[in-house]
């Protein structure tokens, strides 16, 4: 008969530095049995909704978090109960990775427990977590993942903390993603204080220095004055609801993004009847009987022909580096509205599409953000954006640059109105396009050639021929 043993699973980085995830529902309950790999809980991390498998075959023991809770990476949510034989994949003891003893890294390497996105960091003799992770695509993430078994192992001798940096000291404790936004913002991490698990530094920590420096050099700060006071029942002419998920990320996204680049937004209404009657012509023919055909689906195709002339509005500022990045493709974002927020996940390598290639995958990633499904890495890696405004019936807008993108294009309803068309005034379908640009990066010369480019195409898309 084997003998039994608990194992914690603590929540891991969900991707990209994210340092909490909210348990949205469990799969399971004490008591339940469990194979390797099946599905425990649904979390929501800043970005999406993730299904959480289980790390090991056997009984569930404990939830240590309920369904709602926001829990920080590296805090233990379940306990299972396992076979002591079992309990590692690879066949070992499955003992923990800290266990006194396996002071060798191979020792340490051969009882790693599995998690999420593959197997935990190897404890290094020098006491620091690894900072390389296995993602689901096989690919390796770098990030500084906060151990507490860490703090667990056994030293030789008390030691101190010194008050000040020392050369040993490479950086203060902070995530990548955390250390590009102090980079962008100009901070000093040095001089932020951490409130993250061991004194890690969160996105949280950097945004918050950042509003008390910008209202320190402020000439003058306007202290609006306290809301009335309601006698009557609490709560009942007001609703709170935590910020937290999609809101809370994209929230700290726009506000990163309006006090790092400086935009500019410029403005264009344009004929778009030829681009209507082609948009009618195209939904009957047999080419493309079955797809789904709209307004957008045009207009990203002229947004990537117009790119084509203007590569300046696909490209990034590389602060730290002091570098513009060129880039060689577009990874097009879609802005989706969400019942969890807004989204901006991205077509990868969307100017070799065709224009069915484009119409399909405008309809998947639609829908799957629609149902909060959309991967973290869908969300990861735009070069520009789009954001069609014009299904709310709004003709115009200042859109807020998507954060890393030097560009975005807002496009309006499309109406009838008075036009001037031949000389003569007729009723035209017409349509508002706004364009916001990275100052930085995006000369108002090259924005504007842009734009009008977008709107040549879509007033008259037989001028795509005189462009490729």
């Amino acid at each position: 008969m084997s003998a039994t043993m608990i194992k914690e699973f603590r929540l891991p980085d969900l991707g990209e530095g994210l340092t909490e995830s909210e348990i949205l529902s469990w799969k399971v309950a004490v008591g339940d049995t469990v194979t390797l790999n099946q599905v425990i809980a649904e979390v929501e991390t800043a970005k999406a909704v993730v299904e959480l498998p289980s790390p090991f075959a056997g009984t569930v023991a404990a939830l240590h978090e309920q369904a709602g809770s926001v829990v920080e990476v590296g805090k233990p949510i379940v306990s299972f109960e396992v076979d002591d034989a079992g309990a590692s994949p690879s066949g070992d003891s499955g003992s923990d990775a800290g266990t006194p003893g396996a002071s060798d890294s191979e020792g340490a390497l051969a009882k790693r427990e599995p998690n999420l996105v593959g197997y935990g960091a190897v404890v290094e003799k020098s006491g620091r977590p690894a900072r390389r992770q296995r993602n689901f695509d096989g690919g390796v993430t770098e990030y500084e993942p906060v151990n507490e078994a860490l703090a667990e192992q056994p030293v030789q001798a008390p030691v101190a903390v010194p008050s000040e940096p020392t050369a040993e000291q490479e950086r203060p404790r902070s995530t990548p993603p955390v250390r590009k936004l102090a980079r962008d913002l100009g901070i000093d991490l040095e001089m932020v204080k951490g409130t993250g698990p061991g004194g890690l530094i969160t996105r949280s920590d950097v945004q918050e220095f950042a509003a008390v420096d910008q209202r320190q050099v402020s000439v003058s700060v306007v202290t609006p004055a306290p809301a009335p006071v309601y006698a009557g029942v609490p709560g009942e002419r007001e609703t709170r609801t935590p910020i937290k998920g999609v809101r809370k990320f994209t929230a700290a996204a726009m506000v990163q993004s309006a006090f790092t680049a400086p935009h500019v937004t410029e403005f264009l209404t344009v004929d778009v009847t030829p681009t209507m009657e082609l948009l009618a012509r195209l939904k009957t023919s047999r080419e493309f009987a079955g797809y789904k055909l709209t307004p957008l689906t045009l207009a990203a195709k002229a947004v990537l022909i117009a790119l084509r002339r203007n590569p300046s509005l696909n490209s990034r500022w590389d602060e730290a580096a002091q570098e513009i990045v060129q880039f060689n493709y577009v990874n097009l974002g879609i802005a989706a509205a969400t019942p969890r927020g807004l989204t901006v996940p991205n077509i990868k390598d969307a100017d070799k599409m065709t224009l069915l290639e484009l119409s399909t995958a405008l309809s998947e990633l639609t829908d799957t953000a629609r149902s909060g499904r959309t991967s973290p890495a869908d969300l990861a890696g735009g070069t520009i954006s789009i954001t069609n405004i014009g299904v709310f019936g709004i003709d115009a807008g200042t859109p807020i640059l998507n954060p890393g993108e030097a560009a975005i294009v807002a496009l309006g309803s499309v109406r009838k109105a008075p036009w001037v068309h031949n000389d003569e005034l007729a009723v035209r379908q017409v349509m508002s396009l706004s364009l916001a640009f990275d100052h930085r990066l995006v000369d108002g010369e090259q924005g504007s050639k842009f734009l009008a480019d977008l709107g040549a195409i879509l007033s008259d898309p037989a001028a795509v021929i005189t462009m490729i």
